[in-house]
């Protein structure tokens, strides 16, 4: 216990420890509790986008998973659209729903209908922020719905990644207190998309992306006052993006 009271910093403590770790211990955490809590399942982070940058977030529904709420997006959405389990990354738990039986099975397996506008794009852009900084960028294709590099979908570093994306991901990520996070953004007639972000990302879409990540953390952590366990500031400014 004299060793948890007395560090620095706490790295990478499991979310079952946080609270313990941040509320009552007081320690400095790395990734930032709002990392983990915002981070935690899909609804929280739709909720917090949905305050942060509505125009940026795809349209989306969160229901009770019953048969009112199956009638309901029967009646109001158009197929085909995305399923979403609240809690999965590297693209597990993302299903394309094209049909009444599927979003009827669908259903049936979760507890949580979440349900999220397909955009019409053939891959995404994955940004990645370590501490205060956007350290990596780059565009993942794959061969059908989904573009994680985990379910089979390769890096393309010969297209120009937008700047507003960039600068999207770096705005919000201080307006929300993130400090260690991969987001993966649409790109849609120039206006950028934040689908979802993840605190457990993969780091095998660039070659050099592990030693980019040491370093960024390295500079951060040396960098912050570890006397304050609350992560980045927030930043109340408005977050938008433009092309």
């Amino acid at each position: 216990m004299s060793e948890l009271s007395e560090a620095d910093w706490l790295l990478f403590p499991a979310y079952w420890q946080l609270h313990g770790l941040h509320y009552v211990l007081r320690r400095p955490i790395f990734p930032s509790p709002a990392s983990y809590h915002l981070g935690h399942d899909k609804i929280e982070m739709t909720r917090a986008l949905e305050l942060a940058c509505p125009q940026h977030l795809p349209a989306t529904e969160v229901l009770p998973s019953d048969s009112v709420s199956v009638s309901r997006i029967l009646d109001t959405w158009t197929f085909p659209f995305v399923g979403k389990q609240v809690r999965s990354s590297r693209g597990e738990g993302v299903f394309l729903i094209e049909n009444r039986p599927q979003l009827q099975a669908f259903a049936a397996q979760n507890d949580v209908l979440y349900i999220q506008r397909l955009l019409p794009i053939v891959r995404d852009l994955r940004v990645v922020v370590v501490g205060r900084k956007v350290i990596a960028a780059y565009w993942r294709e794959g061969e059908g719905f989904l573009n994680n590099v985990a379910r089979g979908g390769r890096v393309r570093h010969d297209l120009p990644v937008p700047e507003a994306a960039v600068a999207l991901v770096h705005d919000l990520a201080l307006r929300l207190g993130i400090d260690y996070a991969g987001f993966d953004v649409a790109w849609v007639d120039g206006h950028p998309y934040v689908l979802e972000f993840n605190r457990l990302f993969g780091n095998q879409g660039m070659p050099d992306l592990p030693q980019r990540i040491a370093v960024a953390m390295n500079d951060y952590l040396l960098g912050e006052t570890p006397s304050s366990p609350a992560g980045p500031e927030p930043n109340p400014s408005p977050i938008t993006a433009s092309a």
